[in-house]
């Protein structure tokens, strides 16, 4: 049995490491190969996280790069496919809601590979998003969907799709479950060089900006620039804003950079997967546009703003640690004051970290073999 991954995102070889990991248990009995796009084109929001997460290297590189997504897509499709030709793996594995997750389906469906998509089901039923139509469409071509919540399940059922639904957690848990121990125990080290004191103090908040939906709209970015500057002065708090390539090019683009040149905003790099962990660990508030951040915060106990009309981790919502704030209709400091009021005791409704592992028991289900104490048999 040969398994093909596509990735190509920092969200995605996070979300997927758990898998791989299980993988890397199993690889005298499975073939796998990772195929990595490589849409994320910035060192540090690509290769440093298959080093930091002691992950194999892809073994195809497509440096796709940035571009618009229909030149992105089309390079990805033409480049998944003439791997996919050469290595004719059995199943494809796909993550989550990116150029990358349709391409990789795409082509293997045209090729009659099965695909399985990790983190189906999801919707923010706005499909002027393009990570919408890509979660939608990857659905549909699916042959395993792995879904992390009932409610994602629910959301695949209304769209007649009940065939090989696999209720398995998110991987997310996972992924910071195992990492988070890890980043506290290197953090001296990863924060050497400066900010270890406030982080140890949690006297901060934590921004990131990266949707296209507010990075590509001149009207919604100045309204979080606003709204952010404002949250910085009332509260006089440092917000620690790491930044993300496509944002930083659209501030300097609407003139919104200077702005930003406060005493109070911490702007960073791109940084490392621990060291955000950690910064998102010890915030005493996150306010984001990310799906993965919106969870990563419900996980670790931290409430969270997402700067966004709509989201499709409602589960977050339901449990209270997140609150959705449109930034050009709502009020950001309002948020901010009733988030940092609600109590920390909310429920995680991502599962118990074994997403990964029971993932690749149903994938491989009709092998019998025995790792580390565990049995793989018909995926139970």
């Amino acid at each position: 049995m040969k398994i093909g991954i596509v990735l190509g995102t920092r969200p995605e070889i996070i979300k997927l490491s758990p898998v791989i990991r299980e993988l890397e248990k199993l690889k005298e009995n499975i073939n796998y190969l990772v195929i990595h796009t490589n849409q994320h084109y910035s060192e540090n929001l690509d290769r440093i996280f298959f080093k930091e997460l002691n992950l194999p290297e892809p073994k195809y590189n497509l440096r796709i790069g940035s571009a618009p997504h229909g030149k992105q897509t089309g390079r990805m499709l033409e480049g998944i496919e003439k791997v996919l030709i050469r290595e004719k793996p059995d199943i494809v594995i796909v993550q989550g809601d990116t150029n990358t997750t349709l391409a990789g389906a795409l082509a293997s469906s045209k090729l009659g590979i099965e695909v399985a998509h990790v983190e189906a089901g999801l919707r923010s039923y706005d499909r002027s998003m393009p990570e919408e139509i890509n979660r939608v469409l990857t659905d549909h071509i699916s042959d395993y969907l792995f879904v992390p919540t009932e409610v994602a399940e629910e959301n695949l059922r209304r769209e007649g799709i009940t065939e090989n639904v696999f209720l398995v957690g998110n991987t997310i848990v996972d992924a910071t479950l195992q990492n988070i121990e890890i980043a506290e125990e290197r953090k001296e080290e990863i924060f050497e060089g400066g900010m270890l004191d406030i982080v140890k103090d949690g006297d901060y908040f934590l921004l990131t900006i990266h949707r296209a939906e507010n990075t590509d709209n001149r009207r919604r970015l100045k309204s979080i620039v606003e709204g952010i500057l404002k949250v910085a002065e009332y509260y006089d708090e440092t917000v620690i804003f790491p930044l993300h390539p496509r944002t930083e090019g659209k501030l300097k683009e609407y003139h919104l950079w200077d702005k930003l040149k406060n005493k109070n905003i911490k702007i960073l790099e791109p940084v490392g997967y621990f060291k955000f962990l950690i910064l998102e660990k010890y915030a005493k508030l996150i306010l984001t546009d990310s799906g993965g951040v919106q969870e990563e915060a419900c996980i670790l106990k931290v409430p969270c703003i997402t700067l966004r009309k709509n989201t499709e981790r409602p589960e977050t919502l339901e449990v209270g640690s997140n609150i959705l704030v449109d930034v050009e209709k709502g009020d950001i400091l309002e948020a901010v004051d009733s988030m940092l009021r609600r109590n920390r005791n909310w429920r995680n409704p991502f599962g118990d970290g074994r997403s990964g592992e029971r993932i690749v028991r149903i994938l491989v289900g009709g092998y019998d073999l025995s790792i580390e104490g565990r049995t793989y048999k018909n995926g139970i």
